[in-house]
Formats: structure tokens, C-alpha cells, sequence
């Protein structure tokens, strides 16, 4: 599979850090033209450097600046060929007891309404260009349920849900859609708990790894897919069960 992305312009918001700092650089080195997206505009414009790209504030959360960050990569780059979907953030939020309604709705905004939004904002780039591809970030708690965190499981459960069905709405525009689910990755979402993960027994995935996961998606042919990524794994479609059909 070529993984030469010359002449292809990528969206990556959430940039400034982790694993959309890690697909910034994977892609640059492919050869495409990195717009980094994100709310910390240091860390941001310091990725945008290091690719040899550009920097756009966003709040994803937002809609009408997810808008304002595709108008920005169409200015300066000539078009989106490429979107990772990336920014995120735990949610230290309980439903039963800790209930925090603002932090519940910043959660939300953030993880689905950024994919949402975003989704939204980047499809007409994309028709523009003749087609192209969005990933978005999920998670393995997005394919099985996560006790710790019922907030982000859900979010990220929407996630996946929206990669399985506009994956086959898009295919026939030559968008695809997919969907990465990485374990306990290399981010800034497992920084409070990095030394409790380890010493628990979870490894920690590379987010280098991650982002190869996220390459594989932009190049390969799939839409409508949800790539587990788990440590010591090579990386794959997860496998979805049929649900149960109607009986006569």
C-alpha cells in the first residue's frame, strides 16, 4: 500500500499533542501538507512548524469554526483532501453521582459535535477535490463498554456509529469515512492516570502507532470502518456481529 501523500493537503485537529501531533509529523513525512488544528495555539503553531505547515485556531466545539478552519486550509493550502478528526478529551463526568451538567456539555461538544461539525464543514472541500478521506478518533471504549467513564463511552460509541454509517453514505462521492479505536495511547486523556495504567499492567500504545493506523486508513480503500489499535496487535477492522433479524 503507498503511503505517498504528495500533492494532498490533511486536516488534523487536536495537532498541538499527542496523537494528532504524532499523524501531523506521519503525514508530512508522506508528503502531504499539514494543517494543524487546535485551542492551545503554542503548542499548535510549534507542530505546524516542525511539518513545514500551517496553524488554525479551533474550537471544534464550535460550528461555525470548524467552518472557519476549512475556509483557512482551502486559503492557504488550495483545498482538504485529507481530515483527522482527532480532538478530545476524558470526561471525568459521572451520570448517576458526579454529575456535572457544564463539564458534561463540554465533553460532548468536544468528542462528538467536533466530529459532527466537522464531518459538516469538510465534505464540501472534499466534493470540491473530487472525493478524499476523514478519520476520526474513537476509541476501544468506543466498541465495548468502559465503567471508569460512561460519559466518554458514549461520545465515543456515537463515534462509531457515525464512522459504520457515513461511511456507506459517502463511499459513492469517493469520501470514505472511517473510524481508529486505540487502547490507552501515548495523550494528553491519560496523563492523570499514566503511572496507575502502567502499574495495573496496561501497556501504553505509541502514539507513533496510531497515527500508522490513521496513514493506513487515509491510503488504503476502506470506508465505513473501525480499526482497533491495541497494543502488541496489528491494527484491524473490528469485527461487528450482525444484529438479530426479524423473524416471519
Amino acid at each position: 500500500m503507498s503511503t505517498d501523500l504528495r500533492d494532498k493537503v490533511a486536516i488534523v485537529t487536536g495537532g498541538a499533542s499527542g496523537l494528532g501531533r504524532a499523524t501531523a509529523l506521519a503525514l508530512a513525512e508522506a508528503g502531504a501538507v499539514v494543517v494543524v488544528a487546535d485551542v492551545d495555539e503554542t503548542g499548535g503553531r510549534a507542530v505546524a512548524e516542525e511539518v513545514g505547515g500551517h496553524f488554525v485556531a479551533t474550537d471544534v466545539a464550535d460550528f461555525d469554526a470548524n467552518h472557519a478552519m476549512v475556509d483557512f486550509a482551502v486559503e492557504r493550502a488550495g483545498g482538504v483532501d485529507l481530515a483527522y478528526l482527532n480532538a478530545g478529551v476524558s470526561s471525568g463526568v459521572g451520570v448517576v453521582d458526579g454529575f456535572d451538567l457544564e463539564r458534561y456539555r463540554k465533553v460532548m461538544g468536544i468528542n462528538l459535535d467536533g466530529v459532527v461539525f466537522g464531518t459538516h464543514a469538510v465534505v464540501p472541500a472534499l466534493r470540491e477535490r473530487g472525493g478524499g478521506a476523514i478519520v476520526a478518533t474513537a476509541s476501544l471504549a468506543g466498541l465495548t463498554g468502559l465503567p471508569m467513564d460512561p460519559v466518554y463511552t458514549a461520545n465515543k460509541h456515537a463515534v462509531v456509529g457515525l464512522a459504520r454509517s457515513l461511511g456507506p453514505a459517502l463511499e459513492g462521492e469517493g469520501i470514505r469515512f472511517n473510524a481508529v479505536c486505540p487502547g490507552f495511547a501515548e495523550s494528553q486523556i491519560i496523563a492523570g492516570m499514566r503511572e496507575d495504567l502502567i502499574e495495573a499492567g496496561f501497556p501504553i500504545i505509541p502514539a507513533q502507532d496510531v497515527a500508522a493506523a490513521v496513514l493506513t486508513l487515509f491510503t488504503g480503500d476502506m470506508s465505513g470502518e473501525c480499526w482497533f489499535v491495541q497494543a502488541g496487535r496489528e491494527p484491524a477492522p473490528f469485527g461487528f456481529r450482525g444484529i438479530p433479524g426479524p423473524r416471519v
